[in-house]
């Protein structure tokens, strides 16, 4: 599974990427139905690339039916509430166990819009409305020393945003030198920390600078870049929650320190590669819907 999030009901709806699939599991777990069924028309879902669910009884996934990046409304039932579609973009890929991580594949839902990494654009992040029409940019690019080469650059300024529930936004950066920044409600930016400890230290060693190229869809090449970051989410108390490309997570309290330092342990140690909530708090880890 590729994200388990607890709706306000108390079910828990699983997104499975390589299914092309949605599933609702009741509150005790002990029973299962599949929501979404794989299929390039509307209300279906074919290459799914992300998932995320909002407190007032919806979720969206993004697809890429042709080759075209498409979000999809749905209510837990299933039933389809709309969505749009996107431009076509090419974009350098950030990819970890053969998963792409950056653009549609790491959409914020918030029940009102959906905010998307597209550095491409100029900013780091576009929020839509959920007719499609942009709402607005926000957060200028880091500088990251590769300025003269785009598509590295815009790479290394790709990244997850993180809806905070008392108001504003998280941007990590998925890549180069690991750092977040905070965005108040109206996307101004009120800080930024470095993603620092040992835990961290080979990444950062290992940074290269130069990137292997890889083919596009149309034709050309581009980078594909290794992150560092693998999820993040913000919990009830604005904390920051960041798993790294070790199986590590840091945890940042709502001024930018860290706190704590987290290995999840299950069937062996977990490295999450999607990180929720549950109504009492506790957090959900994929791959597994493991609850600590």
């Amino acid at each position: 599974m590729s994200a388990c999030e607890q709706s306000a009901d108390g079910r828990y709806f699983i997104f499975d990427r390589r299914s092309h699939t949605v599933f609702a599991a009741s509150r005790t777990r002990d029973s299962i139905q599949r929501v979404i069924e794989i299929g390039a028309e509307r209300g279906r879902v074919l290459r799914p690339t992300a998932f995320d669910l909002a407190a007032d009884g919806t979720f969206v996934v993004a697809d890429a039916p042709g080759g075209r990046g498409r979000v999809q409304v749905f209510h837990l039932s299933g039933a389809s509430l709309g969505g749009f579609t996107l431009a076509p973009r090419e974009v350098p890929t950030i990819v970890l166990n053969g998963i792409v991580l950056n653009g549609i594949g790491s959409l914020e839902y918030t029940g009102r819009s959906v905010l998307i990494s597209q550095p491409e654009s100029g900013s780091l992040v576009t929020e839509y409305a959920l007719d499609g029409r942009v709402i607005r940019n926000f957060g200028a690019l880091r500088p990251t020393g590769q300025e003269e080469d785009r598509a590295v650059h815009v790479a290394l300024n790709a990244g997850l945003t993180v809806a905070i529930p008392e108001g504003g936004f998280y941007f990590v950066f998925l890549a180069g030198t690991p750092v977040f920044r905070k965005y108040d409600a109206d996307g101004s930016l009120v800080f930024e920390r470095h993603v620092e400890g040992i835990e961290m230290d080979d990444y950062v060693g290992s940074i290269p600078t130069h990137w292997p190229r890889q083919k596009s869809a149309e034709g050309g090449e581009l980078p594909v870049v290794q992150p560092g970051i693998r999820a993040a989410a913000a919990d009830a108390g604005g904390n920051l929650w960041v798993s790294l490309s070790t199986p590590f997570t840091y945890v940042y309290d709502s001024s930018g320190d860290k706190r704590r330092t987290v290995q999840f342990r299950a069937a062996g140690v977990v490295s999450p590669t999607g990180l929720s909530f549950t109504r009492t708090g506790r957090v959900l880890v994929t791959p597994g819907c493991y609850t600590f």
